[in-house]
């Protein structure tokens, strides 16, 4: 990133950044970095009732150079009323991105200096001063090599952006007001939302807004500005979600827009507590939904045998019950508090964010195989609970179990849990970590009612020496698990880091059969394991940040498909089409059991030619802001998401997480 020559002193301190070189022909980011000081403020493109947005006038060299410079792209703003004046103002640092395509015969190696001339209006409550700079950098012209990197600061400029709300709004007129009718799924909470229109002189900006639902539509009323007459041919503007700034950006055309709906708890639109309740209740179902979902049985292995002697002693059971929700909840509590505060940052990350990082999937291809070695009965290691110890040790060991099982279940969504956790990326974080909470308490919940409950504990097998051989059958799930792990290794870093992790694998299980060795010679072994257990997990989390991840080509599905792009997404629904979003992972158990069942089968690709649909898939295995903005615009967390575009005027259908053989092919008849 390029900064650029300073600016001379004013209210409203502003830079020109560039986020790296590009290639010719090629469009890079470039940024005005804007800081006000405190008390002032800066505007939007649209000031609302006072002030006036920025103007650029753009050169490279001693040339005018307006033409390759796209649209600004601001972020979501904020409002202000002074004297009965709306203004939409961001009164914090904040950044405009402007696109510039570099010419197509500049020659790599060169540099391109570009200038902007701009002016802003910096204001505080009380006055309003006119500012202005000259602003210069510098683009470095590179042969062209692939995707372009982008920079950490950009990503978090451009999560501030409203995301692209990505099926069109409609906007009807009836006398005084405009209707608006925004797609929005009834599962995206709203706290104090706020339409920001684009354009100038068509509503009343100081005037309240009402919000109403009707089911997976929002309906906005807006008042009309005073001495409007011609009906406005679209609407283009932003919907700002909550407090926190996230927002979508939205066009929408004339259409019907019915009256009525649900109105949005509280009259600035925050979320109420029934709607908190609700969200409550999803999430503590969705957790409890995990323990039956696919990408969870490997960890039921771990769960099984703690279950199986719960039956020795109550006070035991209960011990065991309680320490191991402890560590499924704490896990669950600490997952979301590391996705909240990377969310603040201004990183776009998702729920499973962790599984994306070729660093913690290799500590847990480790970990895994170190847990199969156990069950397998190479070697004997009493946390996270697999061994039958006396005392206190047994709660230790479920207390391990809980935050294991709770960090490999937590990367799968499912019923319920989809609505909770895209809620608590929008909510508050007080709100937000009683979500996190209730999904690890759901995640919990069955072993804890064995623990307290006396009729399902008794309903137990007793134990007996069928425990030895259940343990040593559990190892093969588990083994499983560490093979899908290895796979995902190679499909988020390559075969170079798969063949260094699988070395140091093969490492450990040489160490650990050291261990168990010594153990059955009545040695002492902790200092082996352990060391041995650090230094290679520590090998493997810095083996990704030393040889740089390089995944391999996809592979051709059976069903056609295009990479997923807001641009992709535009042009397949102007061009009329049906659309089929496809947002998957390889880390996503259940998205590859859909896509098995469901997706990736000749009867569906028949049907989808037949019917004319654009298959755009997006891949979440390693993070993507645009992937990420688009699952927070449609109310997701995570994946799997599936969202269907009938084509034409037609509202998208979000469908089920769970797909079966008929779902899809039965769309393009409900066109």
């Amino acid at each position: 990133m390029v900064q650029a020559q300073g600016a001379a002193p004013t209210h409203i301190a502003a830079a020109l950044r560039i986020e790296g070189p590009a290639a010719p022909g090629s469009t890079v980011m470039v940024a005005l970095d804007m800081k006000p000081a405190k008390g002032w403020h800066g505007y939007w493109s649209n000031p609302g009732d006072a002030g006036f947005g920025m103007t650029l006038k753009w050169t490279q060299g001693d040339v005018a150079a307006d033409a390759d410079f796209g649209t600004p792209l601001y972020p979501v703003p904020e409002t202000l009323v002074i004297a009965g004046l709306m203004n939409h103002v961001y009164e914090h640092d904040y950044a405009v991105l402007i696109p510039y395509r570099v010419p197509a015969n500049a020659r790599p190696g060169t540099v391109l200096p570009i200038a902007v001339r701009a002016q802003w209006l910096a204001c505080t409550d009380q006055i309003c001063v006119p500012e202005q700079a000259r602003l210069a950098a510098e683009v470095r012209v590179v042969a062209p090599q692939g995707p372009a990197a982008t920079s950490a600061q950009f990503d978090a400029w451009r999560a501030r952006l409203p995301a692209p709300l990505g099926s069109p709004a409609r906007v009807a007129i009836e006398g005084p007001v405009l209707r608006l009718g925004i797609p929005l799924p009834a599962s995206v909470p709203l706290q104090a939302p706020h339409v920001f229109v684009s354009d100038e002189r068509v509503i009343d900006y100081a005037a309240a807004q009402d919000f109403r639902r009707q089911g997976d539509l929002l309906v906005v009323t807006l008042k009309r500005a005073s001495g409007a007459t011609s009906p406005p041919a679209g609407l283009n503007g932003v919907l700002k979600l909550n407090r926190a700034g996230d927002g979508l950006a939205f066009a929408a055309a004339p259409g019907a827009v019915a009256a009525g709906g649900e109105p949005i708890a509280g009259a600035a639109g925050a979320t109420g507590p029934g709607s908190l309740i609700w969200l409550v209740l999803a999430a503590l179902g969705g957790g409890l939904l995990l323990n039956i979902m696919p990408c969870v049985f490997p960890i039921l292995s771990l769960k099984a045998l703690s279950l199986a002697r719960a039956g020795e002693s109550e006070a035991e059971a209960r011990r065991e019950g309680l320490a191991y929700t402890a560590g499924v909840v704490l896990a669950c509590a600490g997952l979301g508090a590391l996705l909240l505060t990377l969310r603040a940052g201004g990183s776009e990350v998702g729920w499973a964010f962790q599984l994306q990082d070729p660093s913690v999937v290799a500590l847990l291809l480790l970990l895994a195989l170190a847990i199969t070695a156990n069950l397998a009965g190479l070697y004997e290691f009493a946390v996270p609970g697999f061994v039958n110890r006396a005392g206190g040790s047994g709660a230790n060991g479920a207390f391990a179990t809980g935050l294991l099982a709770a960090f490999v279940a937590t990367p799968c969504t499912g019923p319920f849990m989809a609505a909770a956790m895209g809620a608590a990326l929008l909510l508050p974080v007080a709100e937000a970590m009683l979500l996190f909470v209730a999904l690890g308490l759901g995640l919990a919940l069955p072993f804890l009612a064995i623990a307290f409950v006396p009729p399902l504990r008794r309903a137990l097998p007793r134990p007996g020496a069928w425990m030895v051989r259940f343990r040593h059958a559990m190892a093969v799930p588990m083994a499983l698990t560490a093979l899908a792990l290895a796979w995902l290794t190679w499909r988020l870093a390559g075969p170079t880091i798969l063949a260094l992790d699988l070395m140091l694998a093969a490492a450990l299980v040489g160490v650990l059969a050291v261990v168990g060795g010594r153990q059955r010679r009545g040695l002492g072994a902790a200092g082996i394991g352990t060391g041995g257990l650090v230094g290679l997990g520590l090998a493997a989390a810095l083996i990704p940040l030393v040889i740089a991840p390089q995944a391999p080509d996809k592979a051709r599905g059976v069903v056609p498909s295009q990479p997923f792009s807001a641009a992709a997404l535009a042009r397949a629904q102007a061009s009329g089409q049906p659309v089929f979003v496809w947002m998957t992972a390889d880390w996503c158990l259940t998205c590859k059991v859909n896509e098995r069942v469901a997706i990736e089968r000749t009867e569906t690709r028949d049907a989808f030619a037949r019917g004319g649909v654009v298959v755009l898939k997006g891949d979440w295995t390693r993070r993507d802001p645009e992937i990420t903005r688009y699952l927070a615009g449609r109310g997701a967390a995570g994946v799997p998401l599936y969202v269907w575009y009938p084509g034409g005027s037609a509202a998208p259908v979000t469908l089920p997480q769970l797909l079966t053989p008929d779902s899809l092919t039965s769309l393009t008849g409900k066109r």
